[in-house]
């Protein structure tokens, strides 16, 4: 879908104050989930993104800064296409400070997308060398609803999660991610990589692969629709905190 507007961003949004409280919040998380025996990473292997059963092969090779193209064409048993800590947090407050500007968004870029639900806040932790290739965060048709986990039927895994793509929470069965919202964490200087891109398609040909900057100061928000291709270039030095949300709602007609 070609848009007018691929993504819409409020420089500064968070205090500092606020992305410190959040990174307290995410990194106490990630301690608790370790304590429970948990696994925090985030590794999703091959075209397939499933996730990862086991730590990762030493023969399998990042995707790194690849073109979609040259990921597609990778076999998907040889590369991984993410690497990263997770913890989730859904406390009030956050969804106070980030919902008005998810509005501003949809309206101002001209999406005006139809949502009613948001899943919890993905707290993200990228060290050295970890990163996230291309990818998207939904699809938005009917086949990329969430469908509902049904206990004797459907199983969790190991570490206590849901099979992709199903859910217990009565607000998502049905709902696809419409908007995506990234929020920067970190001090200016806390890391170096770890730039947030964007693919707008091969019919972007003056310029298809586009570094968005704009989100490197502190505080800062970008929001984009769920269906564009973007990834997170691998951390050359030092720690990447972020705050991801989805907004839901009923698939694209």
């Amino acid at each position: 879908m070609e848009l007018t507007n691929y993504y819409y961003y409020f420089e500064k949004a968070i205090s500092p104050k606020d992305c410190k409280k959040i990174i307290n919040l995410g990194l106490n998380r990630l301690k608790e989930y370790k304590k429970k025996g948990l696994n925090t990473f985030a590794v999703t292997g091959g075209n397939s993104h499933k996730q990862a059963k086991e730590k990762i092969n030493k023969n399998i090779k990042p995707l790194g800064d690849k073109t979609v193209e040259e990921t597609i064409k990778n076999n998907t048993n040889d590369f991984y296409v993410r690497d990263s800590e997770v913890s989730w947090l859904s406390d009030p407050w956050i969804y106070d400070l980030v919902y008005p500007y998810i509005h501003i968004a949809n309206e101002k870029a001209g999406w005006n997308y139809d949502f009613d639900f948001s899943e919890s806040f993905q707290f993200t932790k990228y060290g050295l060398n970890q990163f996230y290739g291309w990818h998207t965060d939904g699809l938005g048709d009917h086949f990329s609803k969430y469908k509902r986990f049904i206990p004797g039927i459907h199983k969790k895994n190991k570490d206590d999660k849901f099979p992709l793509g199903y859910t217990d929470n009565n607000n998502l069965i049905g709902k696809v991610r419409k908007l995506s919202i990234t929020i920067n964490l970190n001090e200016p200087g806390d890391y170096e990589g770890g730039n947030l891109k964007f693919d707008f398609g091969p019919h972007k040909e003056s310029e298809r692969y586009h570094e968005c900057k704009e989100i490197r100061p502190q505080g800062s928000i970008i929001i984009f629709p769920s269906f564009v291709y973007h990834q997170v270039t691998p951390i050359t030095k030092g720690n990447r905190y972020s705050l991801v949300l989805w907004t839901c709602g009923e698939p694209f007609k």
